[in-house]
């Protein structure tokens, strides 16, 4: 790859990128930091010394904390067990653990609570009177929902940061008398701590933002709640400004506290594992023993699942101090694909996320080949500024566009015109916003499954047209793409997957009714009185079995840098 066009790439990519990515994040900041056009502390002292803000940002705090704690250890033990062991039904199992990324923790909470609600299914089947665990602990109730549906993004990065660490360090630890436990903490927890801080990172950051669960568990008193009650005063109080800013600066401070602290402690191997860790066969009790933990997992992080799916087809009262439902029917499948609202919110989430998908696909091609091709010196620094938004708190994200859609809205040029007023206001038509924030949430999903498809295939065969006097662009079309073409509709399928799925930027930048995308329109329907939580339940099924398909489809595809998709 030329230099000239390396360079042209990287400035062109990083301009749109930078654009798109900190301009919002600079309107999160003017908006708390600056008053009259001086900077000013004013507001963030006032977020602390506001009871409201300060209990809303302790208890998201304590929210991320006990998320990352518990997600911790579940997924640590497993991937260890994985690493360590081979046992009868290992494939289907590892496959199985992954199954709570296929619904989102918010549409899981409406089963949560039809299961653990105080006349629910739990209750029925202890013989318990009407006890209301979650209106009892609704803490406890977010930090489990959330903890069984994001353990395998840490359960991914453990396995592949164990895969990597060459089996001659364990032996010549064990040859020279550390063992058991020992070795465990001296040798093993160092050497995978940078996979251990990717996947708690993302958790953290995921759980400290999170809006649907809360929300749907009425779990009120936290800062991100408080946010998306705030957002009808986002053109005239700077307050939600600072208290965004505020949650920036802690996923920021995470993140860099992190980087220095393990960055600066890595210990170096020779290289990557150059043998596959022998994994010591286990059948008979001891596999059955070995298994438990896994069964025991999989069930508890299904149960969200199966409680939806039960709500999805559950008669309305049906569900009633009784530990299933004594009559089902399939309307609300139907209804799900009927309802007005419904209906118009498949549509808009297909456009969107189409959109979002094919902006991904030429921006993230472009920064895998400048990070692979290229000789750039600053390469790498595309690379990872291309992986921060994973590390960005989407609710930031969201924030900082409604304040970017909030400045231009009020402009006369913008009011005085139907077209600018349809594209800069999302009170008119979000689907500009939507679409941008869509595809950068998503991009690294792009740009990783490009990198790994660049990796993959060899140089010579592009520099082998370039001496038969192919072109750049010719190249491209007729070589590198067709080579890598799996890894994209991998990275593709990901990201319209999650876009489909996408709550916070879903729940604040849509704002009228004709332009709900689906998890909008699952959180009004869920909040109708009669059947609406059952429709809600459906729609939430269907898009269910749609992520189902989709991640096991780039699953097969990746393979084991399935897990290089969720690290930071």
């Amino acid at each position: 790859m030329n230099n000239r066009l390396a360079w042209s790439l990287f400035a062109g990519v990083s301009v749109l990128f930078g654009f798109l990515f900190l301009a919002p994040l600079w309107m999160v900041i003017k908006g708390g930091f600056i008053e009259e056009g001086s900077f000013t502390l004013r507001y963030l002292v006032g977020v602390f010394r506001n009871p409201i803000y300060a209990e809303g940002l302790f208890n998201s705090l304590m929210l991320a904390i006990g998320t990352t704690t518990l997600v911790t250890l579940i997924a640590l033990p497993l991937a260890w067990l994985t690493n360590k062991y081979d046992y009868p039904g290992k494939a289907w199992i590892g496959s199985l653990v992954l199954v709570p990324m296929i619904l989102p923790p918010f549409v899981g909470a409406i089963g949560f609570q039809q299961i653990l609600g105080q006349y629910g299914g739990l209750n029925a089947l202890l013989g318990l009177g009407p006890i209301d665990w979650l209106g009892r602990a609704q803490y406890a109730g977010v930090v489990i929902l959330q903890s069984l549906a994001l353990y395998p993004i840490m359960y991914l990065n453990v396995s592949a940061a164990l895969a990597n660490i060459d089996p001659a360090m364990d032996e010549a630890a064990a040859n020279l008398g550390c063992r058991g436990f020992r070795r465990f903490f001296r040798i093993t927890l160092p050497l995978m701590m940078p996979g251990l801080f990717a996947g708690g990172t993302l958790v953290f950051i995921w759980s400290f933002t999170e809006l649907g669960t809360p929300l749907i568990m009425n779990y009120t008193k936290c800062a991100s709640v408080q946010v998306f009650d705030a957002l009808k005063e986002i053109g005239s109080n700077p307050f939600p400004y600072a208290l965004v800013a505020v949650m920036l600066a802690c996923s920021a401070s995470l993140y860099a506290v992190g980087k220095i602290l393990f960055g600066g402690k890595a210990y170096a191997m020779q290289s990557k594992a150059a043998t596959v860790s022998a994994s010591t066969r286990v059948t008979g009790w001891k596999g059955l023993v070995v298994c438990l933990p896994f069964l025991t997992v999989i069930f508890l992080a299904l149960t969200p699942h199966i409680g939806v799916i039960a709500t999805s087809f559950a008669e309305p009262g049906s569900w009633y101090k009784t530990v299933f439902p004594t009559s089902l029917v399939p309307d609300h499948y139907i209804d799900a694909l009927s309802h007005d609202m419904t209906v118009s919110s498949i549509r808009n989430s297909l456009l969107y996320s189409s959109l979002a998908v094919m902006f991904n696909m030429v921006l993230g091609i472009s920064i895998a080949y400048v990070v692979v091709r290229s000789t750039m010196p600053f390469r790498h620094v595309l690379d990872g500024l291309a992986m921060l938004p994973l590390a960005v708190p989407g609710l930031v994200m969201a924030f900082g566009y409604l304040a970017i859609s909030s400045h231009f809205g009020n402009q006369d040029w913008v009011k005085n015109s139907a077209f600018w007023q349809s594209l800069l206001d999302v009170r008119t038509n979000p689907t500009l916003f939507l679409v941008i924030a869509y595809a950068i949430r998503r991009l690294p999903y792009m740009v990783r499954s490009a990198v790994a498809g660049l990796q993959q295939t060899s140089v010579t065969l592009e520099e082998a047209a370039a001496n038969l006097g192919a072109r750049w662009w010719t190249t491209m079309r007729r070589i590198t793409l067709p080579l890598i073409t799996a890894n994209l509709v991998a990275g593709a399928l990901l990201a319209f997957a999650f876009s489909m799925l996408e709550v916070s930027d879903s729940l604040m930048l849509a704002q009228r009714a004709d332009f709900y995308p689906i998890t909008k329109t699952i959180y009004e329907l869920f909040q109708l009185i009669g059947t609406g939580k059952y429709i809600a339940a459906a729609l939430g099924v269907w898009a269910m079995a749609f992520l189902a398909v989709t991640i096991i489809g780039a699953g097969l595809v990746l393979g084991r840098k399935m897990g290089a998709i969720f690290r930071v």
